[in-house]
């Protein structure tokens, strides 16, 4: 039997890391396909691409279509339960925001590229 001390333990077993937040902030703006995903995510390989998002829809957050052609081509989205990381993520984006701005006025030279996660409602 798997047990945890607090919830955010299974929280961060489903999508903790560095991938996972930003495969499922990706996707909620719709269904992408691997290589779109790979060239919007920055610095992520395909192979760890494609582990995480297996594991995404192991855990049920991430369906996968494939379509049966030549070329094979692989969509995936988000499911019902995994439209609910939204809320997750959302607070991860403006955290993040908030977290740059006190590092700013501390005198870090950061910059932030984008100012809302894509398919952020």
């Amino acid at each position: 039997m798997k047990q945890y001390h607090l919830g955010i333990e299974a929280t961060l077993e489903i999508i903790g890391g560095k991938w996972k937040a930003l495969i499922i902030c990706f996707l909620m703006s719709g269904t992408k396909r691997t290589s779109e995903l790979q060239r919007n995510i920055q610095g992520i390989s395909q192979k760890v691409l494609i582990q995480q998002l297996r594991e995404l829809e192991r855990d049920g957050l991430v369906k996968r279509f494939v379509y049966q052609q030549m070329p094979p081509k692989v969509e995936y989205s988000l499911t019902e339960y995994g439209v609910t990381a939204n809320k997750i993520v959302d607070v991860m984006c403006s955290w993040g925001k908030e977290n740059i701005k006190i590092r700013q006025r501390r005198g870090e030279e950061i910059v932030l590229l984008e100012d809302t996660c894509p398919g952020a409602n």
